[in-house]
């Protein structure tokens, strides 16, 4: 049994154009991590969706039940792949992710999704924290422009200064040229 598993978090059609808060290349990440996701599931990895609501109908994107908290076509679940709805940045709070990673034996976690700022760098750092080891792939997330004091910081820029800190103290990160070329090694 494979102790991988491959944790897709919030690839939701909101983040995507005519969503409510579409991301910086949004449908490359996503052709990307469909990729990684079709070796997961043929390398016989665990694959678990991640899928954020907020928990109120007044809130900027991902209101409940709606077309735009769905997961995106391009990496739809199957029916064996758990999906764990969430309602905070974080995605082992208040959720049931650990117990299905433990459930499965899981000692390693391939990281893909959105936003890059956000949701990636809370799973990333609380995988760390919980003893799991992290392979970002990098160009599998996206995020958008932020702003602080009055300057806007490119979301190429905001992506970039993430993957740097994670990889410097919680994960590998890898392209999925390199994730795909090496992946069967386990």
């Amino acid at each position: 049994m494979s102790k991988r598993a491959l944790v897709l978090i919030d690839i939701q059609n909101d983040y995507f154009p005519g969503g409510r808060w579409p991301l910086s290349g949004i449908e490359s990440a996503a052709g990307n991590a469909a990729r990684v996701l079709e070796a997961a599931r043929r390398s016989g990895d665990l694959v678990v969706h991640v899928r954020h609501e907020f928990p109120s109908e007044e809130a900027p994107f991902f209101t409940p039940g709606s077309d735009g908290a769905k997961i995106h076509s391009k990496v739809s679940q199957q029916k064996n792949e758990p999906v764990v709805l969430k309602h905070h940045v974080n995605s082992f709070r208040e959720t049931d992710l650990k117990a299905i990673l433990d459930q499965h034996g899981i000692e390693e976690l391939v990281i893909c999704g959105a936003m890059s700022h956000m949701c990636v760098d809370a799973g990333v750092r609380a995988a760390s924290d919980l003893g799991y080891r992290s392979i970002v792939v990098h160009d599998a997330c996206a995020t958008r422009d932020q702003e602080f004091g009055g300057t806007v910081v490119p979301a190429a820029d905001v992506h970039a200064a993430f993957m740097a800190a994670l990889q410097f103290g919680y994960a590998k990160v890898v392209s999925t040229e390199e994730w795909l070329a090496g992946s069967s090694a386990g």
